[in-house]
């Protein structure tokens, strides 16, 4: 095989058995790899109904054919599972210098099953694999783990890990590779948590073999050079000001996320960019494996309060702990971003929770005494101490770390949580940007902008414009930006590499330079419909799982805040998110029933059957 390295690694956790399984070359074509393997697998493998954390739940890590190649941003994989936070399925992605590495072990993917009675982590050297003990590293930080498995494994081995809040099965927990990169989403590092299982350690040095090298390097070249001509001018100004520069944007659009979720706008926006940052605590950009971007930022904190050297925040962290807890304090958001970096957690769902606890506070749902300390809007301190009593599971911390959706519920005001399948949103508020509300609602991991970001299209016109506040014709934009993420994914690439490759196709986008890495890595020689249609195989597969789950329409949705109250302020006062008329669209181009499942002849078209 090429570009694949054409072997599964299935870790039995409950024995300790590592066996090697080939990679049917037909499966791989069909679902590329990646999150269209992992939800290949997870499909053979789990069943949908069963518990999040019970041991016959997989957890699977895969790279894609691209992962590690030297293909611009090529360096990400996906973790695949049944998330404990939604029960939906979930893929988590994440970048920096892991993914490569785990690829270069010889092996695309691995799948974990059962559950270790010990601490242990999973050691592969140069495609040996074995279980070691980790009792002296459990209730260890990420960083502290990292190092410790880098002494005591090789110095240029690659570790992907948990931190304590994946030990305590914090609903959303992440995993953390290369110290500061997160599988951040939708609780996988509480799955690996209620497997006993600390780390993956990864030293690799295996040659990734390309079908057709000379045309590989000649077309990685002339792309390349595209990015040496205009990498400043890149979408969004990433190498500048890194995802955070993403604030401005929003703000003028009326779509900053603010005081959870009850405005667009935020009057402390400016004390809360990416300019600010990059201003006053970055050290120096830094960036994944094979990226001419750079978009992550090293940064550094003085200030004695929050003192501390990590790498980010990300966009999605200064909103969620940002203007959404209508805090302006970035030295308090970029702490508290350092404290989920080392206790393992996803930065969207805690702030987005943090933000929920303000409000039922605010309304006098939610007893201070019941938080241990007061709880205002714009409590930077709040924030912090918060941050790190969740992660630790340690007072109100404990209720903090089911998520916002449980937290409204148990106080009796579930219309507060600012969820889609009780996942939070990212940062871009569908009442002035209708697409991404289509795309929250009907994303398979629930609440979600990278399971498919029709944003490109509304916000920042790639690859061209359209009106942010019209709900027609969006169904067929969500979809297409659906099936691109899917195959995003697969490769083992990053969306900021893929939107620089696309042409405009109708309401939709083809993904024709993706196409030419695939067939030049692969020689799999697919036709731009068969890539695409990969897209919509690895989608539908996923809505299987969640059809199977006894996920229907009702669960396709958003709080009655987006869509019955209008906006109060901003470009999109007045509007609000128009979700079932665009459902009723999206159900019929997707061509499933108006209940959302699926129809027999599209799944036999897409080899589902």
């Amino acid at each position: 095989m090429y570009g694949w390295m054409g072997k599964i690694l299935r870790v039995d956790l409950t024995t300790g058995a590592c066996i090697e399984c080939a990679l049917d070359p037909s499966v791989a074509k069909d679902y590329i790899g990646g999150r269209g393997l992992g939800i290949h697998l997870l499909n053979q493998e789990m069943d949908p109904n069963g518990d999040a954390f019970s041991p016959e739940n997989p957890m699977i890590m895969a790279t894609g054919p691209l992962t590690g190649t030297g293909a611009p941003t090529g360096a990400r994989y996906m973790v695949m599972t049944k998330s404990p936070l939604t029960g939906a399925v979930t893929c988590s992605n994440s970048g920096g210098m892991f993914p490569t590495e785990f690829k270069r072990t010889g092996f695309d993917a691995i799948m974990f099953k059962g559950a270790s009675k010990s601490p242990v982590y999973l050691w592969i050297d140069q495609g040996k694999a074995e279980l070691r003990p980790a009792d002296h590293l459990w209730g260890k930080d990420t960083h502290q783990t990292t190092d410790l498995l880098l002494t005591e494994t090789h110095s240029k081995a690659k570790v992907a890990c948990i931190g304590p809040a994946g030990e305590k099965q914090v609903l959303f927990a992440s995993i953390m590779n290369d110290k500061h990169r997160a599988a951040g989403r939708s609780g996988v590092g509480a799955v690996m948590g209620s497997k006993n299982l600390k780390a993956v350690v990864v030293r690799g040095k295996g040659r990734i073999p390309l079908a057709d090298s000379d045309r590989f390097k000649a077309f990685n070249k002339k792309i390349l050079d595209t990015f040496k001509d205009d990498t400043r001018d890149t979408p969004l100004g990433l190498t500048v000001n890194g995802t955070a520069g993403v604030v401005t944007a929003t703000q003028n659009f009326g779509v900053l996320p603010t005081k959870n979720w009850q405005q667009g706008t935020f009057d402390g926006w400016e004390k809360i960019d990416g300019g600010q940052l990059t201003k006053r605590f970055l050290k120096k950009n830094s960036a994944c494996y094979g990226c001419p971007i750079g978009c992550g930022r090293l940064t550094k904190v003085d200030d004695p309060r929050f003192a501390g050297e990590g790498e980010g925040p990300e966009y999605e962290t200064v909103y969620a702990m940002g203007s959404n807890c209508m805090i302006d304090d970035l030295a308090a958001i970029t702490k508290a971003n350092y404290i989920c970096n080392e206790l393992g957690m996803d930065t969207i769902t805690m702030g987005a929770t943090i933000a929920c606890a303000m409000e039922l506070v605010e309304r006098g749902y939610l007893p201070e005494d019941q938080v241990g300390r007061s709880l205002n809007w714009g409590d930077a301190e709040a924030l912090v101490e918060l941050t790190r009593m969740t992660g630790n599971r340690e007072g109100f911390g404990d209720q903090l770390a089911e998520g916002s959706y449980r937290l409204a519920d148990r106080y009796g005001h579930p219309e507060l949580a600012p969820v889609s399948k009780k996942q939070e949103f990212p940062g871009y508020e569908p009442r002035g940007s209708q697409a991404m509300g289509l795309a929250y609602a009907t994303s398979p991991i629930g609440g979600s902008h990278m399971r498919g970001d029709p944003a490109y299209f509304e916000l920042f016109s790639v690859p061209k414009p359209m009106d942010p506040h019209q709900w027609e014709g969006k169904a067929k934009v969500t979809k297409a930006f659906q099936d691109l993420s899917a195959i995003i994914d697969s490769a083992g690439l990053c969306i900021f590499f893929a939107v620089r490759n696309l042409a405009a196709k109708d309401l939709g986008v083809a993904p024709t330079g993706i196409l030419e890495y695939l067939n030049a890595a692969t020689g799999a020689d697919y036709t731009l419909e068969e890539l695409m249609q990969a897209g919509e195989r690895i989608i539908n597969a996923e809505r299987l799982f969640l059809t199977k789950a006894g996920f229907t329409r009702k669960d396709d949705s958003l709080p009655d805040r987006l869509t019955q109250t209008p906006a109060p302020t901003g470009p999109a006062k007045g509007c609000v998110c128009h979700l079932d008329n665009m459902l009723d669209d999206y159900y019929q181009v997707r061509g499933w029933t108006q209940n959302g499942v699926p129809r027999n002849a599209l799944l036999d078209q897409l080899g589902l059957l």
